[in-house]
């Protein structure tokens, strides 16, 4: 027997209506394909989107020379404002009788860098890698910071604002939720700190000749948030050039500096 007709008698030919079926079959598969690849890829039930409530507007004008941590600039101050939806004087009532809040913030300067899943802390020299979730880095997989301020006061006449203070943002950092501080639960003295065990050493802060009527004449609170900032050694961990001249913007002013030993303070003028 030829080899063709043998091919047809061992696989006859398959009536139009069977490739119609098929067809069907087909797309029937592709579609539950199609929805088993959605149901795999939503969002589990739990999951929420939040958004900002407010904004905070402080005296960190960019980032370089925010404090790396609250508290560290006792002197530092800040405004929250709220959105319009969410200003309402029933929002706060209750929480002018704590002295702190918590802030829960958005890294908003960063979140479109991603987030990397090790990353070089300050405190080891900025030249050893260890877990982002070890660290206060700003480069996390959700971009959400958590920040302990004092609360100074609550305006609710007009808009409703906050007025914070030992604030570690810059302005302008989205706000996604206020909370009361409780020391009875948030005081943990006896803690672990691993790394950062011991508070980051403060230099010595000197004005030069060149400065000393700038500096004079600003207001106390501005002239210790100058020399707070700055006893932190903003600088990036891995610089050490004392003839380098640094710029910094505080509260409106541009503050030229050098870091040796200590901290010296060039220059101060308004910004432009």
């Amino acid at each position: 027997m030829h080899q063709n007709q043998l091919l047809k008698k061992s696989f006859p030919r398959v009536p139009p209506f069977h490739y119609e079926a098929q067809e069907v079959l087909l797309i029937c598969a592709r579609r539950i394909g199609v929805l088993c690849c959605q149901f795999l890829a939503r969002l589990p039930d739990w999951a929420m989107e939040i958004e900002p409530i407010g904004w905070v507007e402080t005296c960190f004008d960019e980032k370089f020379g925010v404090p790396r941590q609250s508290g560290l600039c006792p002197n530092s101050w800040g405004v929250m404002h709220f959105h319009e939806k969410y200003r309402q004087a029933d929002l706060v009532r209750g929480l002018q009788d704590f002295s702190h809040v918590w802030l829960i913030f958005a890294f908003h300067q960063t979140l479109d860098h991603g987030w990397t899943p090790t990353v070089r802390p300050p405190r080891l020299g900025g030249n050893q890698r260890v877990g982002v979730l070890a660290t206060r880095s700003t480069f996390r997989p959700n971009g959400l910071g958590l920040s302990l301020c004092r609360l100074e006061r609550i305006e609710t006449s007009g808009e409703l604002r906050l007025f914070l203070g030992g604030i570690d943002l810059v302005s302008g950092t989205p706000i996604y939720d206020v909370k009361p501080y409780l020391s009875y639960c948030d005081a943990v003295p006896d803690a672990s700190c691993g790394y950062a065990a011991e508070p980051p050493v403060k230099l010595r802060v000197v004005i030069a000749p060149s400065a000393e009527l700038a500096f004079a004449s600003l207001p106390e609170r501005t002239r210790d948030l100058i020399c707070e900032a700055l006893a932190l050694d903003p600088r990036p961990a891995i610089h050490d050039d004392p003839e380098r001249l640094y710029g910094v913007r505080l509260a409106g002013l541009e503050v030229r500096f050098r870091v040796a030993d200590h901290v010296t303070i060039a220059s101060i003028s308004r910004q432009i």
